[in-house]
């Protein structure tokens, strides 16, 4: 077992833990085996989610950085954990649909698997606590979460970063039916830059085979489909990411 340096930990969500960068304005953003969904009350730990997530992310993040997409994604450090910049989240998680799928057809009465008009964005409150409720742009605007320019840039980077995608996607026989993204703040000497942040995995996306409708994503677990490490290892097979099964259980001990 491979030791971390000590570091001071900075927070720890569901699937991730964040700890204090070797530079100034960065942090080790550090992957989980941990599996939950509908807001926590289902819980796991799935044995190698964790680095397939941080491969998986790592290759779309970079990705998009190549495709003109601000990220804070710096680099991969080791199978579970990687260098990013620093910024300050935005309290809204940000969802873009294609396809009917989840939450949108319990509220709508849609059918899962029909195609939505038009791609869709939604927002929801990121608040564990109140089970991130859906906001529309006047709660946005109202409660100053994102100044009125800022949303703009959401929006726009979200509809491109979805274009982006569903070509990544469709390239590997997979239908990018939804993803949930995040973004922050970059801080810099005069002003602050919008860039996405967090990740971008099978966690955080709906992704079906193109052909057989086969889930593929975390929907596995939330639903008791089959084998999720089974499904994400063949998303990354997919991307044309080489994983070495070996090494999907390995662990670093973490120090604060």
């Amino acid at each position: 077992m491979a030791l971390l340096r000590k570091k001071k930990k900075l927070y720890e969500g569901k699937a991730k833990v964040l700890f204090e960068g070797p530079e100034p304005g960065t942090i080790i953003q550090y992957f989980k085996d941990d599996a939950t969904a509908f807001n926590n009350k289902k819980k796991d730990i799935i044995n190698g989610k964790g680095v397939l997530n941080n491969r998986i992310s790592e290759s779309i993040m970079t990705h998009l950085n190549r495709a003109g997409i601000p990220t804070h994604f710096i680099k991969r450090i080791n199978m579970r954990e990687q260098l990013v910049k620093k910024v300050d989240i935005v309290p809204i998680e940000v969802i873009v649909r294609n396809v009917a799928a989840g939450g949108i057809c319990t509220r709508l009465g849609l059918t899962e698997g029909d195609p939505l008009p038009r791609t869709l964005i939604e927002f929801c409150y990121k608040s564990d606590e109140l089970d991130d409720p859906l906001i529309s742009d006047d709660h946005i605007y109202c409660f100053g979460w994102v100044e009125p320019y800022e949303l703009d840039e959401i929006k726009i980077y979200a509809l491109r970063i979805n274009d982006i995608l569903t070509g990544l996607f469709a390239a590997a026989n997979l239908q990018l039916v939804d993803f949930k993204i995040e973004f922050g703040r970059l801080q810099h000497e005069d002003h602050s830059e919008i860039v996405l942040a967090d990740e971008i995995s099978p966690d955080s996306c709906r992704l079906w085979d193109l052909d057989t409708k086969q889930k593929l994503d975390k929907d596995v677990f939330r639903r008791d489909l089959g084998n999720l490490t089974e499904a994400y290892i063949d998303v990354a097979r997919r991307l044309g990411i080489r994983i070495d099964s070996n090494k999907l259980h390995e662990q670093h001990e973490e120090q604060e």
